[in-house]
């Protein structure tokens, strides 16, 4: 299992699951990790923090057991500390949690890289990059949402897309900034432009019947971009 996150400076597809056929997920993930993706995204939401809800850990520690990505879990939810260390439990590599949710995040990413697992920060379009300026060097990775939390398939907000700028100069080279909502072939070179590594793909990959030129699409996007 890869349990370390991509080096800095490569650009990774991280396909979310949140946009696949639930009823097939493990076809949907093999058919992701045959088009070479390194990552898998999964979205996680408790109908609190977000209105929707999706998935936990029991249904992670199954998937786990037909994948070797590296997990990417996004906690949307209220207590990401309550929580934390069933998802390492289940499997995830990295857990990302909001800023939103707590006013002690340096402990929280102290709890868990306790777990095994590298930790990431997230923002709202609407929240401030100066939140997150302390705890985002203590990171592995900055996540910056370019649509509001919660659902799937909204329209790339391009304002918030600009924190990224603002992101990579609190964090440096070394950390990791990810993105995600409204990422395609047509947003991937704005974002990446900004700085950002790693690209959370839901429809643009799975709304497409075929999962491998849909990343390939993104892939010559990104390859534009240098």
């Amino acid at each position: 299992m890869n349990k370390q996150l991509p080096g800095p400076g490569s650009v990774e597809i991280a396909p979310s699951i949140l946009s696949a056929d639930f009823a097939n997920l493990a076809d949907e993930i093999a058919a992701v990790t045959a088009a070479g993706v390194q990552m898998l995204h999964l979205d996680v939401m408790d109908g609190h923090f977000v209105p929707n809800i999706t998935i936990g850990p029991p249904v992670i520690a199954k998937l786990r057991k037909h994948s070797d990505l590296f997990f990417d879990s996004h906690l949307m939810i209220s207590e990401p500390a309550r929580y934390a260390e069933a998802f390492a439990k289940a499997g995830v590599n990295h857990i990302t949690f909001h800023i939103e949710v707590t006013d002690q995040p340096e402990r929280i990413v102290d709890q868990i890289h306790n777990l095994g697992c590298t930790a990431g920060i997230c923002l709202n379009p609407k929240t401030p990059v100066e939140s997150i300026r302390k705890v985002a060097p203590l990171c592995d990775m900055v996540l910056v949402m370019t649509v509001q939390p919660g659902f799937g398939g909204q329209s790339f907000m391009g304002d918030a897309a600009r924190k990224i700028i603002e992101i990579r100069k609190i964090v440096g080279p070394n950390i990791r900034v990810e993105v995600d909502g409204g990422i395609d072939p047509e947003t991937t070179p704005i974002v990446v432009s900004y700085g950002a590594e790693t690209l959370v793909a839901g429809n643009a990959v799975f709304g497409k019947p075929d999962r491998a030129a849909a990343i390939e699409a993104i892939r010559e996007a990104c390859r534009k971009c240098d």
